[in-house]
């Protein structure tokens, strides 16, 4: 017996109706991932030319609008409070990136952490600083913000490659994106399945900690090879102040752009300390802002397109055929798993995601007897997964920005969240944990 979804009481998207609204994505895919592939280079397709041209498609293919009609839908969905507020995190981020570097703030904070650990141990030192991090912080951005100037500035004194060390980063921070109590998914995730936090953490820790284990020791084994780095120079280290306000504030829970506002205000105050003039330091602002417009135009192109493909019905047609046939529990955990993780990929934000398919998600694990706290685990894991895979989530755009690198350049290097995947499947197949008391 085939499962019913609400879904099925709502109007039903033909088939070449819904496969024509999901086209901008594939347009884009076959553009950026397929073209970057065929030619062996992630930049020779700039990811930008990439989205025009899938958000022109777009909005061509949505006729059952005038063509103002389309572009204010496609407009909207650029303006809304989530994207803006994310631009605004850029370009604060931009803006204390450049400052904190150009006053020694990052080399004094470098230089501090290479003499307490050994050259071995830095890249899975920096893997737990960004788990701990995020699971204290709740946020993958924030972690990003903190974390990617530093590593950049490891892997350039190691002479090694940045996108494996953005690539560090990145994993650690999703996988307290994926556990922290404060964390915009598992609030998403425990609301819309009806479990409490902690309960969806215990369910949670047995999928992810394995992940982050398997991830750290690949990275210590992998660190034996990192070379002896000899120090160029001695820094002031009261220089790391601003960084010591960015990770402190940031584990209090302090809203990200108090945050770096924060941390752009205690580094001007060490740079004029350290006798750098107002205006010059104005100077180093700005032009980490000019460093973050490639960032904030992909993020409204791509916010653009896939508030068409919204509208059109791709996201109602990806629910109604996803959920049309599901038998036995472990399919209905994998169809939950392919839903929000299909979702995510359209909407480039595992909230949305989460929130998209929550209550469809809730209908179907009632009706198969899963828990309520794997469901929510599920929701959070599988999303999470897909969001630090693609190169036009915001973590991955903000990261890669910050380090001046492809924003599919990372992608061989993301361990954790292949390692995070393959605990998902392991899970449905094996329906662990058995026991969730």
């Amino acid at each position: 017996m085939s499962y019913k979804s609400p879904i099925d009481t709502e109007q039903r998207i033909p088939s070449g109706q819904g496969w024509l609204a999901l086209s901008p994505i594939i347009v884009f895919l076959l553009l950026y991932v397929a073209v970057s592939i065929i030619l062996d280079d992630f930049y020779k397709m700039p990811i930008a030319v990439a989205l025009v041209v899938a958000s022109m498609w777009a909005v061509a293919i949505y006729r059952s609008r005038p063509l103002m009609d389309r572009i204010e839908t496609f407009s909207r969905a650029a303006g809304h409070f989530n994207i803006l507020y994310m631009i605004w995190v850029f370009i604060l981020a931009g803006a204390f990136a450049s400052v904190a570097k150009e006053i020694g703030a990052i080399d004094a904070t470098v230089n501090l952490t290479l003499r307490f650990f050994p050259p071995q141990f830095v890249v899975p030192t920096l893997f737990f600083a960004a788990c701990f991090i995020s699971l204290s912080v709740g946020t993958s951005v924030g972690t990003v913000v903190a974390l990617t100037p530093l590593a950049i500035e490891i892997a350039q004194m190691v002479d090694a490659n940045i996108a494996f060390y953005v690539a560090v980063v990145l994993g650690g921070a999703f996988f307290g994106d994926n556990l922290s109590f404060i964390s915009d998914t598992t609030i998403a995730a425990t609301r819309s399945q009806g479990c409490n936090m902690a309960d969806k953490f215990k369910a949670n820790l047995w999928i992810a900690l394995p992940a982050a284990i398997i991830t750290l020791g690949a990275y210590i084994f992998m660190g034996q090879d990192t070379p002896a780095i000899s120090l160029a120079k001695e820094s002031d280290y009261f220089l790391i102040i601003p960084y010591i306000v960015v990770l402190a504030t940031a584990i209090a829970g302090i809203n990200v752009t108090i945050v770096l506002s924060l941390g752009i205000f205690s580094a001007l105050v060490m740079g004029m300390i350290n006798g750098v003039s107002l205006m010059d330091m104005a100077s180093f602002a700005g032009v980490g802002i000019d460093g973050m417009g490639d960032l904030i135009i992909i993020t409204l192109l791509a916010a653009g397109m896939l508030g068409l493909i919204k509208a059109a019905g791709g996201i109602q047609f990806l629910l109604q055929g996803l959920t049309a046939r599901i038998s036995g529990r472990r399919g209905a955990q994998a169809i939950l798993a392919l839903l929000v993780g299909i979702v995510n990929l359209c909407t480039a934000n595992n909230t949305v995601a989460i929130i998209t398919v929550g209550g469809i998600s809730r209908d179907i694990s009632e009706r198969y007897g899963i828990d309520p706290r794997k469901s929510a685990s599920i929701l959070d894991s599988a999303s999470c997964v897909v969001q630090c895979l693609i190169p036009y989530g915001a973590q991955t755009l903000l990261a890669t920005s910050l380090a001046g690198i492809s924003p599919a350049a990372p992608f061989p290097y993301l361990y954790y969240p292949w390692a995070l995947a393959g605990m998902i499947i392991l899970s449905i197949v094996f329906l662990f944990p058995r026991r969730l008391n």
